[in-house]
């Protein structure tokens, strides 16, 4: 960071919640290789033994994959008071990121408002309208209600930017027929952007990215896996809404997570290359 290197934060909450083993540690590995193949640093933040860390060594990694707690914004301070483990939410590396001066982060697919249940929100965005952190993503979580969420974030006056995409990404789905606020087709447009709105005083930013490819009967497979999670509530919904999805696609959803995220990283690098050029 004195070099003035881009670096992108990476979230934990995929190795410790989002992703079965060993798919998990194969994400996390993935998308730190792509951002350094991009030429930039990666920072995979966690809360280990006392201390929030901003950077894992691969041992550290696997302690987080090993066994951890969930751990958004508000968890923080608990978290490490407890000198436990725990796998940072996208709220919680935003956090994290923004104290340490890193303003670029990816992750598969935000946190938003949950169907049937628009006053279950997540931290995320509330997260996202007050720390100053462009947040690379294939969308929010399909399991979730996008529209909703949408008008959340335009509530929170959060940009919502779609890379090469006048849509926002249905996570598993580059078409969700809700539209972004504005769009940007390649680093250099998108790092413009993204300074122009930090200029005028915007916090989080999202930059929507479409996933690799897509998810066949997506929209289905969650529409089934919401009906299947009743009596699920508080910070369980989403780890078990995902694993249902896994279940239900036979596996195939797992495969694109682990393809999104590692693409939204390598996005994420580009984009940062190009703001610190």
């Amino acid at each position: 960071m004195a070099s003035n290197t881009p670096v992108v934060a990476l979230e934990t909450s995929i190795v410790g919640q989002g992703l079965p083993a060993p798919h998990n540690l194969r994400a996390a590995r993935g998308c730190e290789e792509a951002i350094r193949e991009e030429g930039a640093v990666p920072a995979t933040i966690a809360v280990l033994e006392g201390s929030l860390h901003v950077g894992l060594t691969d041992a550290k990694l696997e302690r987080i994959a090993a066994g951890s707690m969930k751990v958004s914004s508000r968890d923080l301070g608990p978290a490490i008071a407890r000198r436990g483990a725990g796998a940072t939410t996208v709220a919680a590396t935003m956090r994290a990121a923004s104290m340490a001066g890193i303003r670029f982060m990816a992750t598969g697919g935000i946190g938003g408002v949950h169907r049937g249940h628009p006053e279950d929100e997540s931290a995320d965005l509330e997260e996202l309208a007050r720390t100053p952190v462009a947040v690379f993503c294939a969308g929010a979580k399909i399991i979730l209600d996008l529209r909703l969420t949408l008008e959340r974030l335009e509530s929170l006056a959060v940009p919502v930017v779609g890379y090469q995409t006048d849509e926002f990404p249905a996570f598993y789905s580059a078409r969700s027929g809700c539209p972004v606020s504005a769009r940007v087709d390649d680093p250099v447009g998108a790092a413009r952007a993204i300074r122009a709105a930090w200029d005028t005083g915007s916090a989080g930013i999202v930059v929507a990215v479409p996933p690799p490819r897509e998810l066949e009967g997506a929209e289905e497979l969650a529409a089934q896996a919401s009906a299947d999670a009743a009596g699920v509530s508080g910070a369980a919904v989403t780890p078990h809404l995902l694993a249902r999805m896994a279940e239900l696609s036979g596996g195939r959803s797992v495969e694109l997570n682990v393809e999104l995220v590692i693409n939204n990283a390598r996005t994420a690098a580009r984009v940062a290359k190009a703001f610190f050029s």
